[in-house]
């Protein structure tokens, strides 16, 4: 009782807050271990550079809870994570090269993802997050680009932090990315063995890697719906303003 009492107390004071500042609140999609419901501080730091107020959300299945969330937050960030299980969600037989999964957390991601659209709120999902974006509307993805994609030949999963970029992606013109970053061409990070393959309907990719492996997605007309590949927190958290852009979007869109 005493934990759901201070956790209540820490929420009010983060919506006064946000409320006199008039900065929108910024959902953060959380892991959860047996102990802990978190979010790395990368999307954390980067949604305050973008003057948004973040607000980490249990990992939950209840319905009429992610309701009441939804209420609450103006935008929202899907972090990145696991593989998605992909004989559940486009009803692909797992291969070999396939990750861990976490079935609780697809089935909270998903959900989430659906109602927040619905809802018509702005919506950011870096890596897992676009995956799983465009998963719940349809999409499908390569379970393991290595394996599954012919002729590739850009290194997707680095070694180097997170802050450093590794290969170079090419936007489209005619995309709300290419709007906010106001570049063609720009150098990412990559932590992926999983990407886009059939884009899910309503949504158009956005930009690609060299050797066409999907690097972001977008959701057709006005509402700010973008999936990125790469992780822009990376950049953003360590002052490195490349993508710190791309937060501020969301958090315009989000006001």
């Amino acid at each position: 009782m005493k934990r759901r009492s201070l956790l209540s107390i820490v929420l009010i004071f983060t919506l006064i807050s946000a409320y006199a500042q008039k900065k929108p609140i910024i959902g953060v999609s959380s892991v959860a271990t047996e102990s802990s419901a978190s979010a790395p501080l990368t999307y954390i730091n980067s949604i305050k550079r973008a003057g948004g107020v973040p607000l980490v959300i249990p990992m939950t299945s209840d319905k009429e809870e992610l309701t009441r969330v939804l209420e609450v937050i103006d935008g929202l960030v899907m972090t990145g994570g696991e593989d998605i299980d992909p004989l559940k969600w486009f009803n692909e037989e797992p291969v070999r090269a396939m990750g861990g999964i976490a079935p609780e957390r697809d089935e909270f991601d998903i959900t989430l993802i659906r109602m927040a659209v619905e809802k018509g709120l702005p919506v950011l999902g870096i890596c897992r997050g676009e995956q799983a974006m465009n998963v719940a509307f349809g999409g499908t993805l390569y379970q393991d680009i290595p394996s599954q994609v012919e002729g590739t030949f850009v290194k997707h999963s680095q070694n180097a932090p997170s802050s450093y970029g590794t290969h170079t992606i090419d936007i489209d013109k005619n995309s709300k990315l290419y709007k906010i970053l106001g570049r063609e061409s720009v150098v990412v990070n990559s932590f992926h063995h999983q990407a886009v393959k059939d884009i899910a309907k309503g949504f158009k990719i956005s930009a690609r890697a060299k050797d066409g492996v999907v690097e972001a997605i977008e959701k057709e007309g006005d509402q700010f719906v973008v999936g990125v590949q790469f992780h822009p927190e990376g950049f953003v958290s360590k002052g490195d303003d490349t993508f710190l852009p791309l937060f501020r979007a969301l958090t315009e869109a989000s006001k």
